[in-house]
Parts: C-alpha cells; structure tokens; sequence
C-alpha cells in the first residue's frame, strides 16, 4: 500500500483563520486584555490563607490562573509561529508587541498571586499544601513560594516587569528584526541569490568545500556588518538582566538558570568537569576528518561536511517515513503520535527564502497541539532535527493528562525527550545502512552530534560566563566580544580547528531570547541524561515505553536530581553517572576511528 503524502507546510488556520490579520485572533486578544486585568484584581484581593479550610479559595483562583495561562501560551505559540514563517510579516510583529505587553500583565498578576503565598505563614503551610484539594499541587505551589521569597518586593517586581516590555524584552524583539533583514549573497548557475540564514546554515552540509568556504566567507560578512548593532543588543539585554540580579541580590549569573532548570550547581559542575576530561576522543576525530577532507586542520565550515565526498539526500516524504520506521521499534505511541503529527500538518519544512533560522516546537496548549518549525533540504542534520523537534512535541502530548501546574517541565529535561527521539533515529539508522559507506556516513552525523553538544555548547557556554564577568564592569566592545567568542571556541574544541567564528554570538539565536537567560548548558545536560535512558531503553526495549512516559509525566514537579533518583537510580552530582554517559559518545568515536583507519 502506498505510504500517505505528507505536505512540507503547517496549518495555522485551524486555531486562527486569515494568519496575522486574522479576525478571529483579534478577539481572542481583545478578550484576554479583559481577563488579564480582571485575574490581578482576584489576585491582589484574595485573603491570605490561613487554615487548611482555605485551600479551597486558593483552589478557585488557581483554576483561573491556568485557563488564562493556557489562553496566553496559544497566543504566543500563533504569534511565534507566525514570525518564523514569514520574517517580513510586519503584522505579525505588531501582535507580538502586543503579546508581549499581556504577558507582562499577567506576570505582574502573578506577582501579586504569589506574594499572597508569601504571606502565608510558615507553621500553615505545610497543612495548607497537603490539603486533599491541593496536594498533587504541593511541589509546583513550593516552587513558587520560594522563587517569590527570592525576588524584590511585589512593587518591585511589578515595576521590572513593566519596564521589561520597552526594555528587557525590547532589546530580544530587535534581534529578530535585526536577523530578518540578514541575507547571504550565494552564487550558484552565474546567478547571485540572496538566501536567508537558515537556507545558508544548510550549505555548510555541502560536498564541496568551495561551496562551504564561499558561504561562510559571505557569512562572516553579514554577520560581520551588522555586528555593532548586534553587541549593542547583546549588551543592554544582559545589562538590563545583570541590574535586575543585582537589586534582588543574586550575585552569581547561573543562579536563575539554575533555578529554573531545577539543577544543583554541584551537578552542573560535576558534568562540564567529566566532559572536560574526556575530550581528547573528539579531538581525534576532528584530525581523522579533516585527514578524509585533506586539510591540515579542519575550518569551523568544515564541521558538518560530509565525508568522503558524497553528499547524501532525501526528500522530506523519504525523511518521514524513515523516522516513523524507527520509532515504530520504540513504542506504539511515540509512532501513531508522529503519524498524527504529519498527516494533520503540524510541521513546516519547506526550504524557501523569507523564514527564521532554526528549529523550534511550540505548544498550542489550549488545543492540545504542537507545531514544528524548521527548514528541510534533504540533509541527514535535517532528518536529525526532525526527530528532535518530534521528540519535544511527544513529550507535550505525555503530559496531557497530568495537572497544567505540573506540566511547566524546564529546559534541560525538555531538550532530554528530544535528543532520546533524535538518538533513536540516529542509532537504528547506523545498525540498519544498507553499505559500509552509508553506515560510515550516519555514523559520522552521531559524532558530529557529540561534537555539536559537548564542544560547540561548552564553547556557548564558556562565552556566556566570560562575557557576563565583562559586562559586570561596563560596556563590553564588539571587537572584545569577538575576541571572547573566538578564545570560548578554541578553549571548547581543546584548539583541534584551523578557523573559527568569531561572529557565532551575532548568528547565534540562544544568546538573546529572554525567557531562559544561558540557553546553552541544558542541551548537553539533556543530551548525556538521555543516554542514561536509552541505555534502559535498549535493555527493556518497546516495554520501556510506559517507563518513558511515567518520567515525562514527573518532569513538571521535580528537581533533576530526584527525578534521576526515582526514576533511573542515580546521583546526578556524582561523576559515576556523567563518565558512563559520555563513554557511550566515546564508543561512536571509537567505532568511526576504526573503521577509517
């Protein structure tokens, strides 16, 4: 039987019709700009707990607290979605102005909500959260006690978040801009096209180093023109982070970052430590490629080069149906969960000029739907992304039938179900080649994974501290900032490149989104910890999928570590744990050396 077509663009219309002019999306805002201001009255005026009787009271307005949370999250879902899929959509930017005006509304009803929590005095807590109404509860109501009790008063909190639309959150939305109007000249045919980001970053998967070594030149250029307007954004975003930190008292920078991954420092310590020492396998596998390549030391556009000279591609119905075969060895639901997924078009693929870089997967929640966000030109990194922005989107589905209090899981344990979706295809794809070229190939893109998340990330990571120490003391120049950059990636890839990107933290999205300050160390968190549980995987195969499911289920109303605990039966702020991970990526080096000898 013939496998359905699925189409390379997503629909929108089925939660607002007519995109960015949509009639139906004005409402729901207008309706929300009612409700939001309604909810902080209720907020600021309810009595402050006192017995366990009024857990009841607390429970009402936690009611109306998430029907509003779910309303605002559909909206900047469409909004984003919205954005990326067309960077020249002006009506789109000025909805998500207004979002971003709602949303700091909304946060500043929940200031008020939370100092309520605040209040409640310490002796009635504990019976007011072990109430029969409020226990599944506990763990998320804590949180947000203790997060308030760590901030300003809730004028003052109120006040930020004001000031944040124009401000804070200003700067993140001129990045956007400023990224829209980037286009790569690329000659191809005597003709020079002008390609978007995202169609460029995928040339760097090209055969021919040529091709590469132009694209990057041309790269450097534009990120390079506009760099000055870049470091400007870069600087008053982090300066308007690092005034905020000082009034609340945070001395350290990875204190938020910390906090809302629900991480101890000692475990994030303990993981770069174990990845540091365990670099020297990558390092070999930089210098064996860039032997196959015949350089002396391979250029940062030579990382995603395929070897030996073939350049291998699919087309987007061959990309999805290979990742439903893989995931069919997974489980049952993983598979009809995906089918839904493209056959109902909730991904955009289509490579054409005028969208985002990137990849991304946002949820609809008030419709219990996802949608996924990329660019597909036929790449094994392509298909990799795929199955990684479909590993976020079940693990959005999992959630479905747990409280939407507990279902505010954070970034490192997220990016742990996408990157398990994502190594299930890579692993299968390796086992099942059909000629030792093939398997060399897919084995190659697992390493180039490895790379990617502990070298490229650790380098995001090592800019990221070394720029904040610097911008603690004043203004931080863009020569400096290249500077940091260039000495972050030397330090990260242990000084193995020929030439690097001084420009990646103008290119590089993650160094400006404004709701997770260090959007870096999470991904390499995910990436180890689901090693640890596709290795259970393999052990228990499909059976392994309703124990999956029950840790997605946990991620929302635990710290890490407990999670690790309960679920895997390990210490995450031991090395024991981290060593064994990163000895699974040393296996793939291992297996590529030696078949490359």
């Amino acid at each position: 039987m013939k496998a359905a077509t699925y189409a390379e663009t997503w629909d929108l219309d089925v939660f607002f019709e007519g995109g960015s002019k949509s009639v139906a999306f004005k409402k729901y805002l207008e309706e929300l700009e009612i409700d939001v201001p309604s909810f902080k009255v209720q907020a600021e005026s309810i009595k402050v707990p006192q017995t366990k009787e009024d857990s009841i009271l607390l429970g009402e307005v936690l009611e109306k607290f998430q029907g509003i949370a779910k309303r605002m999250r559909q909206a900047g879902a469409f909004v984003g979605c919205l954005q990326a899929q067309d960077t020249n959509d002006k009506h789109a930017s000025v909805l998500r102005g207004k979002v971003t005006k709602l949303s700091s509304q909304f946060q500043n009803a929940l200031a008020a909500f939370d100092q309520k929590l605040v209040q409640v005095d310490d002796t009635v807590w504990p019976e007011l959260v072990n109430a029969e109404s409020l226990t599944e509860l506990k763990f998320a109501l804590t949180e947000r006690r203790n997060r308030a009790k760590n901030k300003l008063q809730m004028e003052q909190e109120t006040l930020i978040n004001a000031l944040s639309v124009d401000g804070y959150h200003a700067w993140g939305q001129l990045y956007d801009t400023l990224v829209s109007k980037v286009k790569i000249p690329y000659k191809e045919d005597d003709k020079v096209h002008e390609l978007s980001v995202g169609q460029a970053a995928n040339k760097f998967s090209s055969a021919d180093r040529s091709v590469r070594k132009s694209v990057f030149e041309e790269w450097e250029k534009a990120w390079g023109s506009g760099a000055d307007l870049f470091a400007h954004t870069l600087n008053h975003l982090s300066g308007f982070r690092l005034n905020v930190y000082e009034k609340r008292g945070w001395d350290d920078v990875l204190s938020e970052p910390l906090e809302i991954n629900r991480m101890k420092r000692e475990t994030l310590d303990v993981m770069w430590k174990v990845i540091s020492e365990n670099k020297q396998p990558l390092v070999s596998y930089l210098k064996r490629k860039a032997d196959m390549l015949g350089v002396e030391k391979l250029s940062w556009y030579d990382l995603d080069a395929p070897i030996g000279g073939k350049e291998a591609k699919v087309s987007y119905q061959e990309g999805a149906e290979f990742i439903l075969d893989q995931f069919s060895h997974f489980g049952e639901e993983l598979t009809s969960f995906t089918k839904k997924a493209f056959e109902n078009r909730w991904i955009e693929a289509e490579d054409r000029p005028g969208k985002a870089p990137g990849g991304f997967c946002t949820s609809f929640t008030e419709s219990d739907q996802s949608r996924i966000f990329m660019t597909f030109s036929g790449t094994p990194s392509n298909i990799a992304t795929l199955a990684h922005e479909l590993g976020h989107a079940f693990h959005q589905h999992a959630m479905a039938g747990v409280h939407p209090l507990n279902r505010n899981y954070a970034m490192n344990v997220a990016e742990t179900a996408s990157t398990f979706a994502e190594m299930i295809v890579a692993d299968a794809s390796v086992k099942k080649a059909k000629s030792d070229d093939e398997r060399l190939a897919l084995l190659e893109d697992k390493v180039q994974r490895s790379v990617a998340l502990l070298m490229n990330i650790h380098g995001r990571f090592l800019f990221e501290t070394s720029f904040y120490e610097e911008r603690k003391k004043g203004i931080v120049s863009t020569e400096r900032i290249n500077q940091l950059m260039e000495a972050a990636q030397k330090e990260a890839y242990c000084d193995a490149l020929g030439e690097y990107h001084p420009h990646f933290w103008a290119s590089k999205l993650h160094f400006y989104i404004t709701g997770v300050p260090f959007y870096n160390f999470p991904y390499t968190f995910g990436y180890l910890f689901s090693l640890g549980i596709y290795a259970k995987a393999l052990e228990e195969g499909t059976a392994f999928e309703e124990k999956y499911i029950a840790l997605l289920k946990d991620t929302g109303s635990m710290q890490v570590e407990d999670l690790a605990m309960k679920h895997l039966g390990v210490d995450l702020t031991k090395e024991d744990f981290w060593q064994k991970a990163v000895q699974l990526t040393v296996q793939d080096v291992e297996e590529f050396l030696e078949a490359t000898k």
